[in-house]
């Protein structure tokens, strides 16, 4: 596997500049694919602007600058993807990473209360030895359970660094979801039926306008976001609170 990743190359959901230079920070292998994450080092540098160059940036993340999901890291390629919380403390900020409209990894500010939480998607369930259920968390992180009562498909909203179950959102009709895959991408809708299919292909989930597969559907809220969400498309009335402020890069 090449240890090099050319800027032309690069995923689709990095809004970064094609043709500025030849080569791009490729991320290391860690909890998110490089389809959905980037390199901490472009966050800080094309996103944020806290640097001018990929020296500067490595400099302030090896310095213990930068956290993510409250634990200081200094790993300048380790990746960053959906719903991870950026925190700067020095200069008192918080980003939550999420998906716009256009399907494009962006920082979402938020308070400092909200950067101690993030939510979790269930992407499986293991069991191991004296009958725990390990539950594997979207975002590569895994937590043990004595009793099993959540299912695949829940979210649940986790402190951070701790790792504390604080809430879950089940999978269900009637919870509204951000889509995260497909013509949708970005978007906010509200659970109206799921169908479970006996078939090797992918249960299907319907909303008020459409219908795309399971894992396409983050499920964010009950009536309303639980999160700030960036500018998205919301195909039925809900309450949401808009963040004060996004970043992307230029």
């Amino acid at each position: 596997m090449s240890k090099h990743l050319k800027r032309l190359a690069s995923p689709r959901r990095w809004p970064i500049p094609r043709k500025t230079s030849k080569w791009v920070t490729k991320p290391s292998p860690g909890p998110h694919s490089i389809e959905n994450a980037i390199p901490l080092l472009l966050g800080v540098r094309e996103f944020l602007g806290f640097a001018d160059n990929a020296r500067e940036a490595r400099r302030i993340i090896g310095n213990g600058d930068i956290m993510v999901d409250g634990k200081v890291t200094r790993q300048y390629k380790r990746p960053i993807g959906l719903m991870d919380v950026v925190s700067i403390p020095k200069l008192n900020l918080q980003y939550r990473l999420l998906l716009d409209s256009r399907g494009k990894i962006t920082f979402t500010k938020i308070s400092k209360d909200e950067a101690k939480w993030k939510l979790v998607r269930i992407d499986n369930k293991t069991s191991v030895r004296g009958g725990i259920t390990q539950l594997n968390l979207h975002d590569g992180k895994n937590i043990l359970l004595k009793k099993n009562k959540y299912k695949t498909g829940d979210v649940l909203k986790i402190k951070i660094p701790e790792q504390k179950i604080l809430g879950d959102y089940p999978f269900e009709p009637g919870n509204l979801a951000m889509l995260i895959g497909g013509n949708h991408v970005g978007e906010l809708a509200t659970i109206t039926k799921y169908e479970e299919v006996r078939s090797p292909k992918a249960n299907i989930v319907y909303f008020e306008d459409f219908s795309t597969i399971k894992d396409y559907a983050f499920i964010v809220g009950h009536e309303k976001p639980e999160i700030a969400v960036p500018s998205v498309n919301v195909f039925k009335d809900v309450n949401i609170e808009k963040p004060e402020e996004t970043v992307e890069a230029n």
